[in-house]
C-alpha cells in the first residue's frame, strides 16, 4: 500500500497485541473490584446521549492516515464519543497500581479511560487509541468514570501544545462533548455542581505506566510480571533484542534515559506536571495524564499547580528531577524479582542522575544561545536563575526579551533602555530597584563577555534562543478563559489556542495577546493559579 494513501475509519488496521499476549480479568461484569492475576479488564465505553465534536488535531488525524473527509461523517463522531466500535476494536481498561504522593496506594487502574485498540499506520507505527471520560470501569473506585469539559479541554490542548513544543508526550485526536451532566466538587470544599461531561481521545504508542509493573510485584505475580516486561520490550523496545536478564537491565537504563530527557524538556519550557505519581509515569518517557499542571508564570522554583500538593510541595517545579528518580527507584524495586541483583539497578539510577545533570546543563546553555555548555556558562545560567527568582519575573517572556535586542550594541548603563526592554517581563515593577538593576547589568555584561569570547554572532544567538525558548505556552489563565467560553457554548477560543500553540516558537504578531504575562486578576483566581485533582 502506498504510504500516503488515506483511509476511512473502517480501513484502519488494528493490532491489539496487548490483549492477545497478556492475561485478561476473567470477570466480564463492569463493577468495581480488586483484580488479580490480570493486566486488564474487558469493558465497553458508556453511551453518549448527544455527542458534539468540539476540537480535533489534524496532525494526529494525519498520523493515523485518516482521510480528512472522515470528520464530516456521523460515524467519526459516534466512534470517538464511545457509541460505536470499529471492526477490530476490542476495548479494555488497564490494571495498575502506584505510589501517590510518596505512599503506596494499591490498585488504581484506568478508572475513566478505555483503550479501544492499537492502530498500525502506513509507516508501521503503533498508535493506541484511548477514550478518557468514557464511563466507569472495574477500576473506577468511588468515581463515575466520566470527565468534565474543563479538564478535558485542558488535557486536549496541553497534549497537542506539548507536542509542538518538542516535549515527549501522549497526544490527543479529538474532544467530544458527550451530552451528559456530572456532579463535581472542584476544590473538595463542599460545593458540588453539575458540569458538562466530555471525552478526549488520547493517542500514544503505549499507555503502559510504571504502575502496571508495580501492581504485579505487589501481588507477588512474578509470572505475569515477566510476561508484561517481555511484552513491553518486544513491542516498545524491540531494538534491545530478545528479553533476558541483561536486556532487562538495558531496558531499565533506557527508561531512565528517556525519563531524564522528558523532565529536562519540562524544565526548558517551565512546565510543572503537578502530580508525578508512579501511575502517571510512562514507560516510554512520555508526559502523561494532564491533570493539575501549569507553566511557571513568575519564576518560582517552589511553585506547584496542585492544590492537593500545596502544603508539602512534593511536585514543585524544582523537585521534578528528584521525583522522577524516586519513581524510577520504585520501578527498579518492581522489576527486581527479574534481576535479583541490586548493584546493576543502582548503577542505572546513578546513570539517570549523571545524565540528567549533563542534559540540564546543555539545555540551559541552549536557552542562552550557546551550542555547548562549559563551567563558565553553567555559572552564568545559575546566576540568571537567582536573578529571575529575586523578583517576580516571567520566565517565558524573559528569555524571549533577552533574544530581542542587539547584545553588542546595547548600553547596559542606560536604565531607561533596560526598563523598556524588560518591563513586560516583571509582574511588580516596584520591585525593580537600583540594587536589582545593578545585578541585572552585571549579569548582562558577563553574558556579553562570554558571547564575545566565543565569537557568537547575534544571528546565531537569536536563532538558537528562539528555537528552544517558546513565545507561546498554555498559560493557565488562557486555558481558563477558553473553558469559561466553552461553558457558554462558545468553542472558538479552544480552536484559536490550538492554532496558536501549533507554532509556539514563531512570532505570530497577530496573536500577541496570547503571549502576554498573567494579568493581575488571574493571580489567585480558581483555574488560573492552582488546580485540584478533580476531573
Amino acid at each position: 500500500m502506498h504510504k500516503n494513501l488515506k483511509k476511512t475509519l473502517t480501513e484502519l488496521v488494528f493490532d491489539n497485541r496487548f490483549t492477545h499476549c497478556l492475561p485478561a480479568d476473567p470477570l466480564l461484569t463492569n463493577r468495581r473490584r480488586q483484580v488479580k492475576n490480570a493486566c486488564f479488564s474487558w469493558v465497553d465505553p458508556a453511551d453518549s446521549s448527544n455527542p458534539e465534536l468540539i476540537a480535533l488535531s489534524h496532525e494526529m488525524l494525519n498520523a493515523l492516515d485518516l482521510d480528512p473527509e472522515t470528520l464530516d461523517s456521523q460515524h467519526f463522531l459516534q466512534v470517538f464519543a464511545g457509541n460505536q466500535l470499529l471492526p477490530g476494536m476490542q476495548p479494555y481498561a488497564m490494571c495498575y497500581g502506584g505510589h501517590q504522593f510518596g505512599h503506596w496506594a494499591g490498585q488504581l487502574g484506568d478508572g475513566r479511560a478505555i483503550i479501544l485498540g492499537d492502530v498500525i499506520n502506513n509507516e508501521r507505527q503503533r498508535w493506541s487509541l484511548q477514550l478518557k471520560g468514557a464511563g466507569p470501569t472495574p477500576y473506577s473506585r468511588t468515581a463515575d468514570g466520566y470527565a468534565v469539559l474543563r479538564s478535558s479541554i485542558r488535557e486536549f490542548l496541553c497534549s497537542e501544545a506539548m507536542f509542538h513544543l518538542g516535549v515527549p508526550t501522549t497526544r490527543a485526536l479529538s474532544l467530544v462533548l458527550s451530552g451528559e451532566k456530572v456532579v463535581r466538587d472542584m476544590f473538595y470544599d463542599g460545593h458540588p455542581e453539575y458540569e458538562p461531561a466530555a471525552i478526549v481521545c488520547r493517542v500514544a504508542p503505549s499507555f503502559t505506566r510504571f504502575g502496571n509493573f508495580q501492581i504485579l510485584t505487589a501481588q507477588n505475580d512474578i509470572e505475569n510480571l515477566t510476561r508484561l516486561v517481555d511484552y513491553t520490550i518486544q513491542t516498545d523496545y524491540p531494538h534491545l533484542g530478545p528479553p533476558d536478564k541483561q536486556v532487562y537491565l538495558e531496558w531499565f537504563r533506557e527508561i531512565c534515559t528517556r525519563t531524564a530527557d522528558m523532565v529536562v524538556h519540562w524544565m526548558r519550557v517551565g512546565f510543572v506536571h503537578g502530580v508525578m505519581n508512579t501511575d502517571n509515569m510512562s514507560i516510554l518517557g512520555l508526559t502523561i495524564d494532564y491533570g493539575p499542571y501549569g507553566w511557571l508564570e513568575n519564576y518560582d522554583p517552589d511553585w506547584t499547580p496542585n492544590t492537593t500538593d500545596a502544603n508539602g510541595r512534593r511536585y514543585r517545579f524544582s523537585n521534578q528531577s528528584q521525583i522522577a528518580q524516586w519513581n524510577l527507584l520504585q520501578l527498579a524495586e518492581a522489576i527486581y524479582p527479574l534481576i535479583n541483583e541490586t548493584t546493576p539497578l543502582e548503577l542505572a539510577l546513578q546513570h539517570y542522575n549523571n545524565y540528567y545533570q549533563q542534559q540540564w546543563q546543555a539545555m540551559m546553555a541552549t536557552k542562552l544561545g550557546f551550542a555547548h555548555s562549559s563551567s563558565e556558562i553553567e555559572m552564568l545560567a545559575k546566576g540568571l536563575l537567582k536573578l529571575l527568582e529575586s523578583i517576580e519575573t516571567d520566565m517565558t517572556l524573559f528569555y524571549r526579551a533577552l533574544a530581542s535586542f542587539d547584545l553588542p550594541e546595547t548600553d547596559f548603563e542606560d536604565n531607561e533602555l533596560l526598563q523598556s526592554i524588560f518591563a513586560k517581563v516583571w509582574y511588580q515593577p516596584e520591585q525593580v530597584d537600583a540594587s536589582y538593576l545593578d545585578q541585572l547589568k552585571a549579569w548582562l555584561i558577563q553574558y556579553r563577555k562570554i558571547c564575545t569570547s566565543l565569537a557568537l554572532s547575534e544571528a546565531d544567538r537569536v536563532q538558537q534562543m528562539n528555537s528552544v525558548n517558546p513565545k507561546y505556552v498554555l498559560r493557565n489563565y488562557l486555558a481558563q478563559q477558553a473553558i469559561d467560553k466553552a461553558g457558554q457554548g462558545d468553542y472558538t477560543m479552544v480552536q484559536e489556542l490550538l492554532e496558536v500553540l501549533r507554532r509556539p516558537y514563531d512570532e505570530q504578531p497577530e496573536k500577541e495577546i496570547f503571549a502576554a504575562k498573567r494579568p493581575e486578576w488571574a493571580r489567585h483566581r480558581a483555574g488560573c493559579s492552582m488546580l485540584s485533582c478533580s476531573s
